[in-house]
């Protein structure tokens, strides 16, 4: 029996995002995991209206958000005042 395929991609957070944009397969489960290493700016959250994920971010604690990728398209996130974002692209 095969293990089922998975796709996980991490982001840095510190003073932006880390990669800006990141790449998912559709159709395959997929987490992000998220890890603040600076405690500047309003990133201590990440947010996603388009996907609907809002998370905590500890400075030094990664934390890993579930995306579906039931739906191709791009995707935003960004921190809890929006003046960070990212862009999550499922194809």
């Amino acid at each position: 029996m095969m293990a089922e395929e998975k796709q996980q991609a991490y982001v840095t957070v510190a003073g932006g995002y880390s990669p800006e944009v990141v790449e998912l397969k559709q159709g395959v489960p997929a987490t992000i995991t998220f890890n603040r290493t600076s405690s500047q700016g309003c990133l201590d959250v990440v947010h996603s209206k388009d996907l609907g994920f809002e998370t905590e971010l500890p400075l030094g604690e990664e934390q890993t958000v579930t995306v579906p990728t039931d739906q191709a398209g791009e995707f935003t996130f960004s921190c809890g005042m929006d003046m960070f974002s990212g862009k999550i692209v499922v194809r």
